[in-house]
């Protein structure tokens, strides 16, 4: 592993910054925001089909996009998930290109393939029916039904995506066992939005009301593999687009401080905001084993306890530094900004909702912390 970007990994940077930096102001963000219509689907066409971002995990005969980039892997969406970072964007990079992809490589087989093979291309999106409050150690159970008429009812609460997906992946109860199933948007999946967080990355609760499907993959017993890995694989990347949050929030509040004044001196020169820069960089180094590492060995999902692999405790290593990280810079950039950063029209409040919402995502840093316990030879908690 190295913690070095290549000149791939930073041509992508670029093209990604650039085009971000064209379309998705700060302005632009909290505009949209106010509309009602949070998710840019211009911005989300541009990055998936001009810049090939949504097939970045996508092996390239099923579509990926190893021959944009010379061979993608996770190391090149860690790189995407930091630009996003910096920018609040608010498109379904995580849900569909992520969390949904991820999962449909799991299930593998004809049905997956094919969707795969449309995502990649940007012509469709995907959401995963799965809480985003999930933790990847204890993934929630299947809520959702496949009845024998090849329907699906249930209600699956705290779905990031789901408003903007053209399907959904849906891990559902059988007579034996559990399946993933896709479902198209249609009037019998009905998608309630509700408060979330994040302004730039809403929630919504999903009703199935005998919408019809398709059978992904199937397993046995109680187990959901599909749910395991996505969510074992999106925690690891989440933790890059954490520190994309962490970056801009530290080098807006430097880039301030430096010009403010107050009691006859510049703020640049106070101990307190130049202290930022370590945690930051050490979040950079923390965020690098997961993207690499984030498929545990065997795929196996890491599990509560002793972990076993070095895949999964790169993932619990960058999300149990890196979601305290985000937070914690986001607070001092609205902080040291004063006035003005506690006022709607100043962005530093997206990037702390953004960095709060990530921090409880897809397991808290305790649940994190919980899962080293083992292979540092901790004793675990009462």
């Amino acid at each position: 592993m190295t913690l070095l970007y290549t000149e791939v990994e930073e041509e992508l940077r670029a093209a990604v910054r650039d085009l971000l930096a064209d379309k998705c102001s700060p302005s632009a963000v909290l505009d949209r925001a106010e509309s009602g219509t949070p998710y840019d689907a211009e911005l989300w066409k541009a990055l998936a089909r001009d810049i090939g971002v949504a097939g970045l995990l996508i092996p390239e005969e099923l579509g990926g996009s190893a021959s944009h980039h010379g061979g993608a892997s996770a190391r090149e969406a860690a790189v995407v998930l930091e630009e996003l970072g910096r920018a609040v964007a608010p498109v379904p990079f995580l849900s569909s290109a992520v969390l949904a992809t991820q999962a449909l490589l799991t299930a593998g087989g004809d049905i997956a393939g094919e969707l795969l093979g449309r995502l990649a291309g940007g012509e469709a999106t995907a959401a995963l029916a799965v809480s985003f409050a999930a933790s990847p150690y204890a993934p929630p159970a299947p809520v959702a039904t496949l009845g024998e008429d090849g329907t699906v009812t249930g209600t699956v609460t705290g779905v990031i995506g789901a408003e903007i997906a053209d399907v959904l992946l849906v891990p559902v109860r059988l007579a034996h066992g559990t399946g993933l199933c896709a479902v198209k948007a249609s009037p019998e999946v009905r998608v309630m939005p509700v408060t979330s967080l994040d302004v730039t990355r809403p929630i919504a609760t999903v009703s199935f009301g005998a919408a019809p499907a398709r059978i992904v993959a199937r397993a046995d017993g109680l187990e959901v593999p599909w749910v395991w890995e996505a969510l074992a694989r999106g925690a690891g990347l989440l933790a890059s687009e954490q520190l994309g949050v962490a970056e801009w929030c530290l080098t807006t509040t430097v880039a301030y401080v430096k010009e403010r004044r107050q009691f006859a001196g510049r703020w640049g020169r106070s101990r307190r905001s130049s202290t930022g820069w370590r945690p930051v960089a050490g979040g950079r180094g923390g965020q690098g084993g997961g993207p690499q590492r984030g498929r545990p060995a065997g795929g196996g999902p890491p599990r509560r306890g002793p972990l076993g692999d070095d895949a999964a405790v790169a993932v619990a290593v960058a999300q149990a530094h890196c979601g305290a990280v985000a937070v914690h810079a986001a607070e001092e950039c609205v902080q040291l900004h004063g006035g003005i950063g506690m006022t709607w029209e100043h962005p530093a409040h997206l990037y702390l909702k953004r960095a709060k919402a990530d921090q409880i995502a897809l397991g808290t840093p305790g649940d994190h912390r919980e899962a080293l316990a083992g292979p540092a030879d901790l004793p675990a908690p009462a």
